[in-house]
């Protein structure tokens, strides 16, 4: 009887010992990832989870450093040519070795016509295997930020890729992704276990990684939680660990509240309206054979009839950067010269209105997101009756950020009129923002491939080509500098602000690195 005592006490001291030492990290964001195929859905969120999973040549660490990941080094041999030094040893969560037939597959995988993330590696044009752990990355003409760019672009086993025959990235619709799209097998520090879209996505370390492990946790569990109300009770009952963003009228309770952290900084992501300026008749004119955006004193109009600083103040509750520009502050290339917006002019708007031929305004309907951005819908409601000032009708249609971006991306048409978006350029680089937001594809393949409303000028578009060559930093500024004020004098798009970052944390949380890039990077968390 002793005996079996005995033998019971120590299993239960194991227990309690093993309990004690699981360290489980839940955080609620407003929306679900889209899913983890790594070549699809350029979105932070999404971004961020599958950087858990997948690694890049190069990382970006939270503080926007450049460190070594898969390659171990890399310079440029010539003009055209980034010489690649693999890490060995390395290995994919099912155990097969990663080698260089995996970066060639990988990259070639990512310039896929269906790849959302494929500017990143744009301007590759072929990945030559030099032996198994060194690669070359040939460039169409000379890329001096190729090194900002290449930590974007995750690399994926071949053999796994082609055994479950996802070699190809597929963009379906839920319930018919790919396989990609649903599994995942990276050289990353989590592997997932578990996964029920818009629930829970639930990763565990990977016990084989070759870095250095930062965090000390056992469990990780992703719930999105689309109800701001409901994400705050979740933090405060201590069914999750940290929530962002935090709901702006909760941040000053939950500074006062104990056993809460409020972690706070500036972003880089521009918010900014987009409009359809490539239709001859707008698809919410039907029959009339008119698209009022295609007209720039319209443009102007809807840009001048906005009140930003009324934004700034009821709908942000300050906490916003109000901006004249695509880019923020701490992204190469910014001028604060530029940044000055033009002034609030409803009057001015009406006039410009009349004189380009709608002297009563015009319908559009303006496709919002509900649970992407800080009070996304609630800034394109408060626009519906400013607009409705200078007689522009807007029906607003606001939509869970999946549905969003699916309406008004290149894969759909760009099937919209009139659009909310937000941009951080994940080069820091002025120069990722021209290609994709401001680019067509008229000048190169993928880009604009985040241009809804299918922006065009041609000067812009040449310019960005030359930015993209030119190694001269000063000469590049200045062609950064006439690109930008291009877009600004052709009200190309509508800026609207930088939204500022709050991210809230139980006392359970030791630490968690806050990057302005808004992307929350498991990797580094600690808990109590």
């Amino acid at each position: 009887m002793r005996r079996h005592l005995l033998m019971a006490a120590a299993a239960i001291a194991l227990l309690t010992a093993a309990s004690a030492e699981a360290k489980t990290f839940r955080f609620s964001t407003s929306g679900d990832i889209n899913g983890l195929d790594p070549h699809l859905n350029n979105e932070t969120p999404t971004n961020a989870m599958k950087n858990n999973l997948y690694e890049g040549l190069i990382y970006r660490l939270p503080d926007l450093k450049l460190v070594p990941s898969l390659a171990t080094e890399w310079k440029q041999t010539s003009p055209t040519v980034w010489r690649f030094k693999l890490r060995q040893g390395v290995k994919f969560h099912d155990g097969s070795p990663f080698t260089a037939d995996d970066v060639v597959f990988s990259i070639k995988r990512n310039n896929h016509e269906q790849s959302g993330l494929r500017t990143y590696s744009s301007s590759v044009v072929d990945v030559k295997k030099i032996d198994d752990h060194t690669v070359d990355l040939i460039t169409a003409v000379p890329d001096p930020i190729l090194d900002q760019n290449i930590p974007a672009v995750f690399i994926m086993s071949k053999i796994w890729s082609e055994k479950n025959n996802t070699a190809t990235p597929v963009r379906g619709i839920v319930g018919n992704e790919s396989y990609a799209n649903t599994h995942a097998n990276g050289t990353g520090p989590f592997k997932v276990v578990d996964r029920v879209p818009d629930t829970r996505t639930v990763l565990v370390p990977n016990p084989d990684w070759w870095g250095k492990v930062e965090h000390n946790l056992t469990r990780v569990e992703l719930r999105p939680i689309a109800n701001a109300a409901t994400r705050v009770a979740a933090l405060l009952s201590g069914e999750i660990d940290m929530m962002y963003p935090v709901p702006l009228q909760d941040i000053p309770r939950l500074k006062r509240t104990p056993g809460i952290k409020m972690l706070e900084g500036p972003e880089l992501r521009t918010v900014f309206f987009g409009m359809d300026q490539w239709r001859d008749e707008s698809l919410d004119m039907p029959g009339s054979g008119k698209n009022p955006f295609k007209d720039v004193r319209v443009r102007r109009a809807v840009y001048q009839a906005i009140d930003i600083n009324a934004i700034h103040r009821v709908v942000m509750r300050g906490a916003s950067t109000p901006t004249g520009l695509m880019i923020a502050p701490g992204i190469n290339g910014f001028s604060k010269e530029l940044n000055e917006r033009y002034p609030f002019d409803p009057e001015g708007a009406k006039k410009l209105l009349a004189d380009a031929g709608y002297p009563t305004g015009f319908p559009v309907t303006l496709d919002c997101p509900n649970d992407r951005y800080v009070n996304d819908e609630a800034i394109c409601q408060a626009v519906v009756p400013m607009l409705a000032r200078i007689g522009v009708q807007v029906k607003l249609n606001a939509q869970t950020k999946s549905k969003h971006f699916d309406k008004i991306g290149q894969r759909q048409g760009n099937n919209t009129s009139f659009y909310m978006l937000g941009w951080t350029p994940g080069t820091f680089d002025a120069h990722n923002m021209l290609y994709n937001i401001l680019g067509t594809q008229n000048f190169a393949p993928g880009a604009g491939s985040n241009n809804g409303g299918r922006y065009s000028n041609p000067k812009l578009d040449q310019l960005t080509l030359q930015i993209g060559e030119e190694s001269d930093q000063e000469k590049r500024n200045r062609m950064i500098h006439e690109a930008m004020k291009i877009h600004k004098e052709d009200f190309g798009h509508i800026p609207l602000h930088q939204q500022a970052l709050a991210w809230a944390l139980r006392d359970s949380v030791l630490s968690m690195p806050q990057s302005p890039s808004d992307s929350a990077q498991v990797r580094f968390v600690r808990m109590k």
